[in-house]
């Protein structure tokens, strides 16, 4: 499946279990989304690639494996279990689109000034509102309108918020509160939802940075480029991450000035999947999907 001229997506594994990997490829040959994709597809306008980890409407928790080699797609696994959001009433999985920008990264050493906690040692993750269903895998070019402080377990996850260009209303946003015009109401949801969506799991709801206010276009674009300059630092390989690259996988085929390029294209998709199938040998198959609605109380907020 082309997710635009020349990305693919191919999988190995069976879905929804552990063995499922989806991978990204470009003219043929496998690259990380993770750090092979750019970043930035039109600066001055703020306009950037988006990988598509979640499509709207469904449950299953699929992420980048940032210490993978290639970091494909994968389902989440929690204490041996895949992992699914619950539908919290009265909302039915994700409510966007939802993924990661590819060539930034959440510094788990550096302490923000805004939110007094460190990064999540991911790249940032987005949410995409625009009205097209999105598949795993899908790179879409997005505007980014702003950005919600998410508190997860005392570390700071980013939570951009953004448009498919090719959405139909694309032009008439450009900035956050330009949502509510048109969307109204989705911000206020989109607080909520992460706010409860663990607790069916027996989790405190999440908190917020700046009050759950959202930011701004302006002050996204800021963040964006201190998780890409995070990212750069960790991918060429400069002190201190040269000792410890904080678990992530940087194998690449395109960054010149990175030290974990690989020169040469030897079958590395042969030897990536022998690999994935010896790690994983035990498979993890649904049972069922849980599709009931959870509703929250309020003294559970």
């Amino acid at each position: 499946m082309s997710t635009k001229d020349e990305y693919e997506v191919s999988t190995i594994g069976e879905e929804y279990t552990n063995e499922y990997r989806i991978f990204i490829e470009k003219n043929g040959k496998v690259i990380s989304p993770f750090h092979d994709v750019p970043l930035f597809v039109d600066s001055e306008k703020k306009i950037v690639n988006m990988i598509v980890e979640v499509p709207r409407w469904s449950n299953a928790k699929f992420e980048i494996a940032t210490n993978e080699p290639f970091n494909p797609i994968k389902q989440d696994v929690k204490k041996g279990k895949l992992r699914f959001v619950r539908n919290c009433f009265p909302f039915k999985g994700y409510i966007w689109n939802y993924g990661a920008l590819p060539q930034t990264w959440e510094n788990p050493t550096i302490i923000s000034n805004d939110t007094n906690t460190r990064g999540d040692n991911d790249p940032i993750d987005v949410c995409e509102i625009g009205q097209e269903i999105g598949f795993k895998g899908q790179i879409k070019q997005v505007k980014i309108l702003g950005i919600l402080a998410l508190l997860d377990e005392d570390e700071t996850d980013w939570k951009l918020i953004a448009i498919d260009i090719k959405d139909p209303l694309s032009h008439k946003l450009n900035d956050i509160h330009d949502i509510e015009i048109y969307f109204p109401d989705l911000m206020k949801a989109t607080r909520q939802w992460f706010k409860i969506y663990k607790i069916p799991d027996g989790k405190l709801a999440n908190k917020f940075g700046f009050n759950g206010e959202f930011k701004n276009k302006d002050y996204a674009y800021k963040i964006i480029q201190e998780t890409h300059e995070s990212w750069k630092g960790l991918i060429e390989g400069r002190i201190p991450y040269k000792s410890d690259t904080h678990h992530i996988n940087v194998m690449n085929v395109t960054i010149k000035n990175s030290p974990y390029k690989l020169l040469h294209d030897d079958d590395k998709k042969t030897i990536m999947i022998k690999h994935l199938k010896k790690q994983y040998k035990r498979k993890c198959h649904v049972k069922e999907k849980d599709d009931k609605w959870y509703f929250v109380a309020k003294s559970q907020l």
